[in-house]
């Protein structure tokens, strides 16, 4: 009993891996929506007439609230202040509003005709955007926020690997939405059917976080019991000011992670939401059987990232893990833009070995963020991460690329039941990839120089001895 009362809830194995395995199904259903409609870009040419520009502009969208109105900085202010238990239910409502938006927009007829708010976009593109950006405002909090209960539970324990768990259940949505969104869309006979599905998953994410918060209330009451105990001062994680913001982006570290996220995810996101094509119009993979390829990405992170992150929590060598990461997407890339490289096999190879780079980064990556700002901040650290993701990786990269691929990349039409569908030569996007990559190398190593001067201890193990 003595033993009890001297340990916290997140000590125990079993409470910290069930609260992790619950926050991890919200995410996943999150992830699921966030790229269901990745493989579906020939079938809103053929069902619902959408150009790539429109489908470029709709996938834009997920940051246009998060980056404009600044929604996810004020998630990040909102999650230091009120805590995980608020902005986790709040993130995951938001969440099933803009699904169900997305899902009206483009099941139905009701939207027609064209919209000029700026640019001019059919009514149905701006109105599945709408619902897209709100949906991306939720997500992204709840990603902040989970990312913080994990840090609660798991500092001194086993935190890149839970990470790295959590990150692998998150991708395993997107693997299921890369490989089934085309058969499901074909089989129900509408595109909108595996949006159906994503929202009705939404909710039950919801009810999963739900159950969640009475877990952090537990952790919160058995940490207060072990400071009373042991006589120490109650200095809450939740104490945070606005004017912490200020150190936040005064910190060189900070900014290197940040850069290096945006660009590490400009060169796989944005790719993932036209790999399908890239299979089908290259690799000339049959469009039923193209989401499958990219779907071996994130079925290859499910497996690597909780790995390469328990080595994190051993070894150390964080830093060392970005820069090797970030060399492998750049390898990738280059060699997906060349030209004479077109068997579905050579396909097959590098999205396997895009797997391991993308396993090895955010492994390393987001785990290293609470080594560089203190714990009272962290919310808003992730936040203004994410919003920098959110402007490059997530908005604009994606709109640019349908941008190029209509402006000069087109390269002829097929005609699929009846309609004419345009065919594009992926190698301009994949050299911009490439570039990303090499920018993203680039901080890496200034990251890397930058723990060596202030001592952060990116190279050094997590699990304390």
């Amino acid at each position: 009993m003595t033993e009890q009362i001297k340990r916290a809830l997140n000590d125990s194995k079993a409470a910290r891996w069930t609260a992790l395995l619950i926050v991890a199904f919200t995410m996943f259903a999150g992830y699921y929506l966030a790229d269901v409609m990745s493989p579906l870009q020939q079938m809103l040419e053929e069902q619902l007439q959408w150009s790539a520009s429109d489908y470029g502009w709709y996938t834009g969208a997920y940051g246009w609230f998060n980056v404009f109105l600044f929604f996810l900085i004020f998630g990040g202010i909102i999650l230091d202040k009120m805590g995980v238990r608020f902005t986790g239910l709040m993130s995951a409502a938001v969440m099933v509003i803009g699904a169900g938006i997305k899902y009206w927009a483009i099941s139905t007829n009701t939207f027609t005709g064209e919209w000029t708010i700026i640019w001019t976009f059919p009514a149905q593109v701006w109105m599945a955007a709408l619902g897209y950006a709100i949906f991306g405002v939720g997500v992204e909090v709840a990603g902040i926020t989970v990312s913080k209960v994990i840090v609660k539970w798991f500092t001194g324990h086993e935190l890149a690997l839970a990470m790295g768990l959590q990150l692998a259940i998150a991708r395993l949505g997107t693997a299921l939405a890369l490989s089934t969104s085309v058969p499901i869309a074909r089989a129900f006979g509408h595109v909108s059917s595996p949006v159906l599905i994503c929202l009705l998953m939404l909710c039950i994410g919801f009810l999963a976080f739900f159950v969640y918060t009475f877990n952090d209330k537990r952790l919160e009451k058995s940490i207060a019991d072990l400071k009373v105990n042991n006589k120490q001062e109650d200095e809450s994680d939740e104490e945070f000011k606005i004017k912490d913001i200020g150190f936040i982006i005064k910190n060189k570290g900070w900014w290197y992670i940040s850069i290096l996220c945006a660009l590490f995810y400009s060169a796989v996101f944005p790719f993932l939401k036209y790999a399908t094509a890239l299979m089908i119009n290259k690799f000339g993979v049959n469009e039923n059987l193209a989401g499958i390829i990219p779907g071996l990405l994130p079925f290859g992170t499910i497996l690597l990232t909780p790995v390469f992150g328990s080595m994190y929590d051993k070894k150390g060598k964080g830093a060392s893990i970005m820069i090797f990461g970030s060399i492998l997407i750049i390898i990738v890339h280059l060699l997906f833009a060349v030209p004479l490289l077109n068997n579905y096999i050579v396909a097959i190879v590098l999205m396997m070995v895009l797997g391991i780079g993308f396993s090895l980064v955010p492994s390393a990556m987001w785990p290293s963020v609470p080594k560089i700002i203190p714990a009272k901040q962290l919310g808003s650290a992730y936040a203004l991460i994410f919003y920098v993701q959110n402007i490059v990786a997530l908005m604009s990269v994606p709109a640019l690329i349908g941008w190029v691929l209509d402006k000069y990349c087109v390269v002829g039409t097929t005609l699929v039941e009846g309609k004419e569908v345009a065919n594009y030569n992926y190698t301009v996007p994949m050299l911009m990839f490439t570039a990303f990559g090499v920018l993203g190398l680039v901080f890496a190593f200034l990251l890397k120089i930058e723990d060596k001067k202030k001592g952060y201890g990116l190279e050094l193990p997590n699990i304390k001895s």
